[in-house]
């Protein structure tokens, strides 16, 4: 499924990024950065509540398809330019990072 129709089915919200092609083939939950660097999986939709800089940085390396940033985490602003530059799709929800792994693995 690709980041555009994730988007839609879980009424998320997009914050930065355009290529909304890109499929999302798994699912990660984690906060701690190094733990998601270690172990999320290229085209895996990201669920964190780390909305900095730092997290883009493992995003990138990570090769994720997006990051999803639960229970309405804020994203700074060094993180949003960061994010940027480097075309990584950023999206929001209220939802908490159970809800929306559950959903998502509803749907992949």
């Amino acid at each position: 499924m690709d980041i555009k129709t994730l988007k839609e089915k879980l009424n998320l919200t997009l914050i930065c990024g355009d290529d909304l092609e890109r499929e999302v083939t798994g699912c990660y939950c984690g906060d701690l950065l190094s733990w998601v660097m270690s172990r999320a999986q290229e085209g895996d939709a990201w669920l964190t509540v780390m909305g900095n800089v730092n997290s883009i940085g493992v995003a990138v390396l990570a090769d994720v398809a997006c990051i999803i940033l639960t229970e309405n985490a804020a994203l700074d602003e060094e993180a949003l330019k960061r994010a940027e530059q480097n075309g990584v799709i950023i999206l929001t929800t209220a939802k908490n990072s159970y809800q929306v792994a559950a959903e998502i693995s509803r749907l992949i």
